[in-house]
């Protein structure tokens, strides 16, 4: 029956209302395929033409065939009627009627956890998503996003520098690697996590389809964490369909008047949940953390005491040298060679010229 239904969504991935209405009237998509043109045309007038390009290709369809050509080119397909398809999604609005599948679904009993964002983020938001996707990761959260530019390449990337599984849903098909500057991540997402869609193989990437794919990345999810968004963002429309789908909110905050925390801090004015550390979200979510030191607390332990003083005034958002040296009391001479000794040791970054964060992030590009 699988073949059917491959066959059904292929065809009619565009059209989820009607598509529904067919099975409603049919029951199966292999009724469907087998009914009679003028039974449909009488059942559906209103779709007599496009009907009409479905059947013409439909002669040319042999669906056990098809099937079989789509295992052998590594691209798994789950029907909503199959057990391993995502219970969560199964109840959100609009669930899709199939996916599309490179590598792996989301484990079942693990916690999911969207982490999205602006395409063109700040180095801030590139450190904060590397920073709590990295820090969820290491507690066992699938990290689930969309390959997107900014945000979500570095959430995936943060999930992947731990060594652990991230899940990317596409507004492509899975055989489409979009953006082509995520052609690293498009490879490296399917060895431990998957490449996820409702599309059928070969969709490009239209811009009408991106909206839609937004409620299976919140779908997936238990929450979601907006990192970066502006006053009007794709972002945000994920975050409006996560709390239809009764899913929880988080959102980094930033600085008042910068463009790019204007989404977030919306959201949190409007109640969403504040997320400084990834602790403080799961916690905030009732996940019981395994009582031992925070990286902060082992570098400490490793600090001299004037390294020690600057390191404790920084944080995730970037500093300028001079703001450090007015907080340490140190001279510029004494705060310079302190900076590129914490950097050696792995403990803070400079994220351009002279600006300082705590974070240690990965180098890669998204």
């Amino acid at each position: 029956m699988e073949a059917y239904w491959y066959w059904f969504c292929h065809e009619l991935y565009l059209e989820r209302v009607w598509a529904r209405e067919l099975l409603g009237h049919y029951g199966s998509p292999r009724a469907v395929f087998e009914a009679e043109e003028e039974d449909i045309k009488k059942h559906f007038p209103k779709k007599a033409v496009r009907y009409g390009d479905m059947l013409r290709r439909r002669r040319e369809w042999e669906p056990e065939e098809a099937f079989a050509e789509l295992q052998r080119k590594e691209i798994q397909f789950y029907s909503s009627k199959r057990p391993e398809f995502p219970s969560l999604l199964k109840r959100i609005p609009d669930s899709p009627l199939g996916l599309f599948v490179r590598g792996n679904l989301p484990r079942e009993e693990a916690l999911s956890v969207a982490v999205v964002g602006a395409r063109r983020c700040s180095s801030y938001g590139r450190m904060a998503s590397i920073s709590f996707a990295g820090g969820l990761a290491e507690q066992g959260v699938q990290i689930v996003s969309g390959m997107a530019a900014g945000v979500d390449g570095y959430a995936h990337r943060g999930a992947l520098d731990r060594g652990k599984a991230t899940y990317a849903v596409l507004g492509c098909g899975v055989d489409v690697c979009y953006p082509r500057q995520n052609q690293d991540l498009y490879q490296a997402i399917p060895r431990s996590g998957g490449l996820i869609s409702e599309y059928p193989p070969g969709t490009p990437p239209l811009s009408r389809l991106f909206p839609l794919r937004n409620r299976l990345i919140s779908g997936l999810c238990q929450a979601i964490l907006v990192v970066e968004a502006r006053e009007r963002s794709g972002s945000l429309i994920t975050a409006d369909l996560a709390l239809e789908q009764g899913r929880d909110v988080f959102a980094v905050p930033g600085r008042v008047g910068d463009t790019l925390s204007e989404g977030c801090n919306r959201l949190i004015s409007q109640g969403a949940f504040m997320a400084l550390t990834p602790e403080g979200l799961l916690e905030s979510l009732g996940v019981e953390l395994p009582k031992k030191g925070t990286r902060g607390e082992k570098y400490k332990k490793s600090l001299e005491s004037s390294e020690l003083l600057v390191y404790s005034c920084l944080g995730l958002q970037a500093q300028h040298i001079e703001e450090i040296c007015s907080r340490t009391g140190l001279s510029l001479l004494q705060t310079m060679k302190i900076l590129v000794s914490l950097e050696v040791k792995g403990c803070v970054c400079e994220v351009r010229k002279n600006y300082y964060s705590r974070e240690h992030v990965s180098s890669s590009k998204a």
